[in-house]
């Protein structure tokens, strides 16, 4: 399964790519909203994107708000990954599209759970 990792930050980036490869993903990377439309337009569709909400350029709700709007894209599951921790903005996010979210900082088994539940992996 392709997994396309969206976060303006290298090292966390790094850390869920780890552990998605650690879970046999492959991994894409991009640091904005705006890099990852064009990650998933020319190197996509991708199964899951683990999009972060605050980002410079495009934010992680812009980015699902577009892949949503866009029906070619719709099979692609979407987690954000966030700081966020109010209510209203996560709902925000599950409305706009995302299929579920997991709080930073997570660790693999938070993630893997995540994703278990989404039916992409066993769980931990």
């Amino acid at each position: 399964m392709k997994v396309l990792i969206i976060d303006d930050a290298r090292a966390v980036r790094a850390v869920i790519g780890r552990f998605l490869g650690e879970l046999g993903f492959t991994t894409d990377q991009a640091e904005d909203g705006a890099k990852a439309l064009e990650a998933v337009q020319h190197r996509g569709p991708f199964d899951l994107c683990m999009v972060d909400w605050n980002m410079p350029v495009m934010d992680g709700f812009q980015f699902v708000t577009a892949v949503r709007a866009n029906p070619e894209w719709a099979a692609m599951k979407l987690v954000m990954c966030t700081t966020e921790t109010e209510f209203e903005r996560i709902t925000q996010a599950l409305g706009a599209g995302a299929d579920d979210f997991v709080m930073k900082p997570f660790t693999k088994e938070d993630i893997q759970s995540k994703l278990a539940g989404l039916g992409l992996c066993d769980p931990p």
